[in-house]
């Protein structure tokens, strides 16, 4: 017996999803396809087209000191914050993955919260928190409000990992007579390492990437990558910055693919 034919209904249905797919990802590879190109502008002046093509601007980048001040500062504060949020959101999983508790359901809530709120918000919110207990904006004020922002992304991600181990595992572990650490060290964190991996990458991204957040909490020797760049367009539009957005565009697509392949990382996002 045949299958059955598709109706028209399900046609259209296809197609049209088929089509705002296809004009959503217009939208939202264009704009980068648009500074890739830019970025090779032999003018000197933010031009599209170009009038013409040349990498001098990708050779600017080597002098741009203020660019690599922000840029090394965004890249400790985003590895202090990825190396914390690790910890915390590890540890958080394995609290809320298999615990029936409301308490476990409080505190999933909890730690997924600073992605419900708006960024600015939390920034500024943030910030009044630190001047109300006498803490000064500094490095350690960004490190703690990008960990705040960033641990809910290693939970998730570990929460799902988590979800895929199977019980009888531990179960065996335990009636073996193993301690819960070696368990953890040898059993639980290399099943759930893919899923910790991702969690870090999008964590580290988040960071590196953050305006709202660094705005409110940085000092005035605190340069960050991100504030940098917006403030450079903002005032002068300088191409370099699209030579450094270039560079950012390839290496983050780079980076995907790595962790596409090592953790499968599409698959999680959507789990």
């Amino acid at each position: 017996m045949g299958g059955r034919k598709r109706t028209w209904e399900a046609i259209s249905f296809e197609v049209v999803m088929t089509a705002i797919a296809l004009i959503a990802l217009i939208v939202i590879i264009a704009p980068s396809l648009v500074v890739l190109i830019v970025s090779f502008t032999n003018g000197f002046s933010l031009k599209f087209p170009p009038p013409g093509y040349s990498a001098r601007w990708y050779a600017e980048l080597w002098n741009a000191w203020q660019l690599h001040f922000a840029a090394k500062n965004s890249f400790v504060v985003a590895m202090w914050s990825t190396g914390l949020s690790i910890v915390l959101g590890v540890a958080a999983a394995l609290a809320i993955a298999r615990s029936p508790n409301l308490s476990a359901r409080v505190l999933d809530s909890l730690f997924m919260s600073p992605l419900v709120l708006p960024a600015l918000a939390f920034g500024l919110s943030a910030l009044m928190l630190f001047s109300l207990v006498g803490l000064p904006v500094s490095p350690l004020t960004l490190v703690i409000g990008h960990t705040v922002v960033c641990v809910p992304y290693v939970v998730r991600n570990t929460v799902a990992a988590l979800a895929q181990l199977e019980p009888t595992l531990l179960e065996s572990s335990a009636i073996l007579g193993a301690s819960r650490w070696y368990t953890f060290r040898r059993i639980v964190l290399p099943l759930i390492r893919p899923g910790v991996i991702a969690g870090a990458f999008i964590s580290f991204m988040s960071s590196f990437d953050n305006v709202p957040v660094s705005l409110f909490l940085r000092d005035a020797a605190t340069d960050m990558l991100p504030i940098r760049m917006w403030q450079d367009l903002e005032g002068k539009l300088d191409v370099t910055i699209a030579a450094l957005s270039g560079v950012l565009i390839i290496a983050t697509v780079a980076l995907m693919a790595i962790m596409e392949r090592v953790t499968g990382l599409s698959k999680r996002l959507t789990s």
